[in-house]
């Protein structure tokens, strides 16, 4: 997928598809990269993420930019306005599942993030990374919470399969992810926050880096 993904935005900056040019259909693309459809597809959302195209039901896909958008959309939701929300939501939540998480809490993290270190299938693996941060945000002890994470539940969903594509995030993310979980078991709300700080910055410097390749993004001090 990355191969196809990697082509095709190549040739679209290059403009050997111009803005209006509508791309092969996915039966064509396959035969030409010798991979199946479904991977064509997977390539083809990549493009419509980075704003390079946009799909048009029964018409096929067509060439909209001849670069990526700084603020790519995932689902209903752009990048920004999840990056802001996660900032204001997760950073906090964190913070209280250390300090109020229960014993079940506790184990159901450790349980996700052990199937997670395990997981090779991308797709269980994003669904395992939705139920993480949901767990935690149930941790905190307030409702509301949970019930915010999982209305952006998708869209944190197609974020997270797209870094992990194109940013190869995942073994970096499961270390981050026992990061959290260990400061929260240890019930310190100031690591917590902090790990989980930490985690959000490497998810958004990612994306940048994706967007724009020749960006240098900043780095924490942990780093």
């Amino acid at each position: 997928m990355e191969a196809v993904l990697a082509h095709l935005r190549g040739a679209i900056e290059r403009g050997d598809y111009p803005v209006g040019q509508k791309l092969p259909s996915e039966s064509a693309l396959g035969k030409e990269f010798e991979v199946s459809r479904s991977v064509v597809r997977e390539a083809l959302r990549g493009l419509q993420a980075l704003g390079l195209t946009v799909s048009k039901t029964g018409k096929g896909t067509f060439v909209t930019a001849t670069g990526p958008v700084e603020n790519p959309t995932f689902g209903t939701y752009s990048a920004r306005d999840l990056f802001e929300v996660r900032r204001h939501v997760e950073i906090p939540v964190a913070g209280y599942a250390a300090v109020r998480r229960s014993t079940d809490d506790l184990d159901l993290l450790g349980h996700l993030v052990e199937r997670m270190d395990l997981e090779t299938d991308n797709t269980a693996w994003v669904a395992l990374d939705s139920l993480f941060h949901i767990t935690i945000a149930q941790a905190s002890g307030n409702p509301v919470f949970g019930k915010v994470i999982e209305e952006i539940r998708d869209a944190l969903a197609r974020q997270s399969s797209f870094l992990n594509q194109l940013g190869d995030r995942r073994t970096r993310s499961n270390t981050e992810h026992r990061e959290i979980v260990t400061a929260i078991a240890a019930g310190s709300e100031a690591d917590a926050v902090a790990a989980m700080t930490s985690h959000l910055e490497h998810v958004e410097n990612a994306l940048t880096t994706i967007v724009r390749p020749s960006h240098t993004t900043h780095q924490n001090k942990d780093d």
